[in-house]
């Protein structure tokens, strides 16, 4: 009887008519794999290359923002820190596939997974953390966080951030550019250890750090709606399965616009970036909006922590396996832009409090950065 009331609002009508995307997202797939080789051969055509290019991206991105609807659902069933570990991992998961295929598909680009991450930090904690500022601040004076949860990512993300991008820059000048396999399982290691200890905290004794001490705790359903638990994670897991496909064949038309049109180098990395940042910043600014500021803060925080402690160690397994080579160091502005969007980060969530100017101060440096990758 239970299980009848659980499922009876997800009749299949109703469901065929909410999951609609689900749809395009296969006959997507089912049309490239049918016709792939007379869909790529025409990428010498500037609109032919910006339809298949906007095609790809607008189905890759509306399955990723499918995958964020159905983890915020999670979310509101099991909680938080759960819900908001649900999201950045199922999101970093594709970043991992999206880098991961335009690595193994396209011409050896060894800057490919720094740019990448670079684009990614900057994206979440100048751009997204600018608009979440902005607009959780323009109707109320000040909004409030738990400054301890604050502290345990940034506490991480600070060292991990140096030792992937930062320290790089000053060890390989005798052995060139990439990093010896030694130090790539090094910082392998310290990458995916130091973050699952953080997991281990998180879900466990300091799960509190996370929390929003302003409001009073959520009591949820001593008797969770199990029905609907698994079938969010089903479709949760049937829309990332498109993207697996669908962003290998999206890294054709981006590799050809930068080996062939004379792109900058970094617009790889941008592009696969945006397509992993967009979803979760709409989470993040939603929750801001709402007032619901440290949930935003778990959102962009442990995407950007995420980010680093998952897709660096795979995307130097990648590099090993396949014989890719990676440089990780960043080099003159890009260098200065991470140093100072880290301590502008550390400043703006020292004292538990944020408003207008802290969001309009990140939203310059993300301007900044937009323009550098034009100026090079």
């Amino acid at each position: 009887m239970t299980d009848t009331l659980v499922f009876r609002p997800f009749g299949l009508t109703r469901l065929l008519r909410k999951e609609w995307f689900l749809a395009i997202s296969i006959l997507t797939s089912l049309v490239v794999l049918g016709f792939e080789d007379s869909l790529f051969q025409q990428l010498s055509n500037p609109v032919w290359l910006a339809f298949i290019f906007l095609g790809l991206f607008a189905a890759v991105l509306g399955s990723a923002l499918s995958v964020v609807r159905h983890a915020d659902h999670l979310a509101e069933r099991l909680g938080e820190p759960y819900g908001t570990l649900i999201l950045t991992l199922a999101i970093t998961s594709i970043e991992v596939m999206a880098i991961s295929a335009v690595m193994i598909h396209g011409a050896n680009n060894p800057t490919l997974a720094r740019d990448t991450l670079f684009a990614v930090i900057m994206i979440i904690l100048n751009g997204m953390v600018g608009l979440s500022l902005l607009f959780g601040a323009w109707r109320r004076p000040e909004q409030s966080h738990n400054l301890q949860g604050a502290n345990a990512y940034l506490g991480l993300i600070v060292p991990l951030a140096t030792l992937s991008l930062i320290m790089p820059s000053f060890l390989y000048t005798s052995g060139g550019p990439h990093p010896s396999a030694p130090r790539q399982m090094v910082l392998g290691i310290i990458s995916i250890g130091l973050y699952g200890i953080f997991l281990m905290l998180q879900a466990g004794r300091h799960h509190h750090f996370f929390a929003d001490e302003s409001e009073p705790p959520v009591k949820h359903d001593a008797r969770p709606v199990r029905g609907s638990i698994w079938l969010h994670t089903i479709l949760l897991f049937a829309y990332m399965g498109p993207v697996v496909f669908l962003v290998e064949e999206l890294a054709k038309p981006i590799d050809y616009f930068i080996e062939t049109l004379q792109a900058p180098v970094a617009f790889g990395g941008v592009v696969m970036a945006v397509l992993v940042a967009t979803p979760e910043a709409i989470s993040a600014v939603r929750a801001a909006s709402a007032n619901h500021l440290q949930r935003s803060i778990n959102i962009f925080l442990g995407s950007v922590l995420s980010t680093i402690g998952i897709t660096v160690p795979a995307m130097l397994a990648v590099s090993y396996i396949y014989a890719h080579p990676v440089t990780l160091g960043l080099q003159g502005s890009d260098l200065v832009m991470l140093i100072l969007t880290l301590a502008v980060s550390i400043i703006t969530f020292a004292s538990g409090r944020t408003h207008l100017m802290q969001g309009a101060v990140h939203l310059v440096l993300f301007l900044a950065y937009v323009l550098l990758i034009f100026q090079r």
